[in-house]
């Protein structure tokens, strides 16, 4: 039987969605410095224009999570990307600073909408390439960065960073758009080899004894610890590494496009590299993904150190680390997003992954502030390093405690799924 073309549609509507979403959340990065020189605010007032947005985020992600749990996830997304784009134009119209810091921090609610993304994504593809799905989408952040630094780049001189916010919020009002009529909402779990083929006419909705019930996994714990402590890295590197190059390294504007470029391009390969990885090592042993998940933050962390070692002078080298880096450093997001989802039942997975999420952002939401801090006493370099090998070293060994303990908990899952699809097929 062919398979049907249209979960590829989802695919698509939902990379764009990721992909443009990224570029406005993240095209503030590269803006920093005429952001900073039009408001006449030093280092650690621009981290707290940072952490505003995530802290909102954080705040924000177990609420989505219950709403996509309960309600139609379609139309909350669809919400979601109309919330982006008002919020983006608010953000470029005001013209003070408390002002700014309060518009912009305004764009974290839509910033912590994914949960049901993700959610709808795993009810279109099975869960035996979820990894390889989630690698492929999660590609959209990396370039959606590139994307907004490209924006920047090239149209902040001309219409100035205001414009570029324009730009980027009006296609939160074309994708609200096509998300609200072109994407139709999926059964839940109807993906899941225990539950195809079978009409659910149980009501499988959220409740709060089975999200209660998630704090039972001992695996999903540690997870949630290494969510807390990993998104530190990746913070301070995506709001403070363009400023880091200029300032830090002494690049000129030519040397940063070029060694960010590459970088980026790196980083947008390890995604799938990663989850493609996840899913070979998950068919032969269930600790597979996790241990994939390992082996990246550890070989990330060594070769940063060793970048931050090479001399400014040294462009080359230190692009040839910083590239190699990037390739590793995305190997754990899309095997322990398809972990979380392959041992909690349909109706908690938003749930699950905004908890998820909020563990990430409600640590590392002040990561930008606290680098800030630092570079201001110190120097962005240091900053960098103290906060990427501290919460590395930690993710890695949460990771594999994780890994020794995630078979049982994956089992959990499967006899749960078959004692569903058994009643399901007495009410036939």
């Amino acid at each position: 039987m062919k398979k049907s073309k249209y979960p590829w549609f989802v695919f698509g509507t939902f990379f764009a969605f990721m992909l443009f979403q990224q570029a406005e959340r993240l095209v503030i990065g590269p803006l920093t410095t005429p952001i900073m020189e039009e408001f006449k605010i030093n280092q650690a007032q621009m981290g707290l224009v940072f952490s505003g947005a995530l802290i909102v985020a954080a705040v924000l992600y177990p609420v989505w999570g219950y709403l996509y749990d309960r309600f139609a996830r379609t139309k909350l997304l669809a919400l979601a990307a109309l919330i982006w784009g008002a919020t983006t134009w608010l953000s470029a119209a005001v013209r003070t600073f408390p002002a700014f810091v309060v518009t912009r921090s305004s764009t974290g609610v839509a910033d912590s909408s994914y949960p049901g993304l993700y959610n709808i994504t795993n009810d279109y593809f099975e869960p035996r390439e979820r990894g390889k799905i989630m690698g492929l989408l999660q590609i959209a952040q990396p370039l959606g960065y590139l994307i907004g630094m490209v924006l920047a780049l090239i149209l902040g001189g001309i219409i100035g960073w205001r414009g570029v916010f324009y730009v980027t919020g009006a296609m939160g009002f074309v994708l609200a758009v096509v998300i609200f009529f072109g994407v139709k909402e999926p059964q839940r779990g109807s993906t899941e080899p225990e539950l195809q083929g079978i009409e659910q006419k149980g009501d499988y909705r959220f409740n709060w004894n089975t999200a209660l019930g998630l704090f039972k996994k001992k695996s999903l714990i540690f997870l949630f610890l290494n969510c807390f402590t990993g998104v530190f890295p990746w913070q301070v590197l995506t709001f403070w590494f363009f400023r880091y190059l200029e300032t830090g390294r002494g690049y000129d504007s030519t040397t940063v496009l070029i060694t960010m470029v590459v970088a980026v391009l790196m980083l947008a390969a390890g995604y799938p590299i990663g989850g493609i990885l996840g899913d070979y090592f998950f068919k032969r042993n269930q600790r597979g993904r996790l241990l994939v998940s390992a082996a990246g933050i550890l070989i990330a962390l060594v070769l940063l150190v060793f970048a931050t070692m090479v001399p400014n002078n040294e462009m080359f080298l230190y692009g040839f680390l910083l590239a190699f880096t990037c390739i590793f450093m995305p190997f754990a997001s899309p095997n322990v997003v398809t972990t979380i989802y392959d041992m909690t039942l349909p109706e908690v997975r938003s749930t699950a992954n905004a908890l998820q999420n909020f563990f990430e952002q409600v640590g590392s939401s002040v990561a930008p502030l606290i680098a800030g801090i630092i570079a201001d006493s110190s120097s962005l370099q240091n900053a960098i390093l103290i906060i990427c090998v501290s919460a590395w070293t930690a993710c890695f060994i949460f990771i594999c405690i994780a890994a020794y303990l995630v078979p049982k908990d994956l089992q959990d899952l499967r006899n749960q799924l078959q004692q569903r699809a058994e009643i399901e097929k007495a009410r036939a």
